[in-house]
């Protein structure tokens, strides 16, 4: 099993037609991805032609899209300013998964998108981040597959670059995942580090999780008070951004540092007294989850 996405993903990209999208639509198809639509305001009656002879049908607009295909995912890659509408009509149309690569959308907005998905019974995974991937079964999003390989281990992370580092170690040492999840960085996500906790622990296929945060707020203390309280099987973490100065923003709109709940040193602190294993370096993810496995 997974989770978030398997081998039932119907998929329609939104800004299909885009640089970004039609890089990445082709990407995914590639892998296997079940991409069933594209949606391009003006371009519909379209077609997007993808690699090996395949190719999916664009419209202008999600409720069409989803009546035509029966999809029950979507993905982003719609400028900043029009994204947070984007989102909105994603769960509009009844998409139950929501992926938002986009990058910049502003916070203001976000916070008028968390309830609309919210209330629309749809789940946001974004905006800011590399998406989901479960391995042998779908990609969705903009995670390298090659580095990927089924197994027993769930990744979710905050950070894109991080996940791939800490997943190619994995790879490399025969140790495969289950679903690779970027939760992304910005101040208002519509996924977190628990909601992926609780579902990596009802599945039964995931026997171990490894959780990469960063400084800046207080996710990853929630998470790990969270994990002792609910979680039976084993979770391995790693804290990015260790040698950050104070109030110094690590790329992340969220990374930043504000008095003391957000440093590296508390985060691994309440990681450590909450039980879970951290590795000091993403190259120590091996030797951890060998422990634990």
């Amino acid at each position: 099993m997974a989770i978030l996405i398997d081998e039932n993903t119907r998929l329609i990209i939104q800004g299909i037609t885009g640089r970004d999208g039609s890089f990445h639509a082709r990407q995914m198809m590639e892998y296997g991805t079940k991409v069933v639509a594209g949606v391009t305001p003006g371009r519909g009656g379209q077609t997007f032609e993808g690699p090996n002879g395949m190719s999916a049908p664009v419209y202008d607009t999600m409720d069409r899209a989803v009546e035509d295909t029966d999809a029950n995912t979507s993905v982003i890659y719609v400028p900043p300013a029009f994204a947070a509408d984007a989102i909105m009509e994603a769960a509009d149309a009844g998409i139950e998964l929501i992926v938002a690569i986009t990058e910049g959308i502003p916070v203001l907005e976000m916070t008028k998108v968390y309830r609309y998905v919210e209330e629309r019974g749809a789940r946001l995974l974004g905006p800011n981040c590399p998406g989901a991937l479960s391995p042998g079964k779908s990609k969705v999003g903009i995670m390298p597959g090659q580095i990927t390989k089924p197994g027993p281990v769930g990744v979710v992370s905050r950070s894109g670059t991080l996940t791939y580092e800490v997943v190619f170690q994995l790879t490399n040492a025969g140790i495969g995942q289950s679903t690779c999840v970027g939760i992304g960085g910005d101040p208002i996500i519509g996924t977190n580090f628990i909601d992926c906790l609780q579902a990596f622990e009802d599945d039964p296929e995931t026997e171990a999780i490894v959780i990469i945060g960063e400084i800046g707020g207080t996710d990853e203390q929630e998470a790990a008070a969270y994990i002792k309280e609910n979680l039976t099987k084993p979770v391995v973490g790693f804290i990015a951004g260790q040698t950050a100065p104070p109030g110094r923003r690590m790329g992340h709109a969220g990374a930043i540092i504000s008095g003391s709940s957000g440093t590296a040193e508390e985060k691994i602190r309440a990681f450590e007294e909450n039980g879970t294993r951290v590795m000091r370096r993403p190259s120590d993810v091996v030797d951890l989850i060998r422990e634990v496995l």
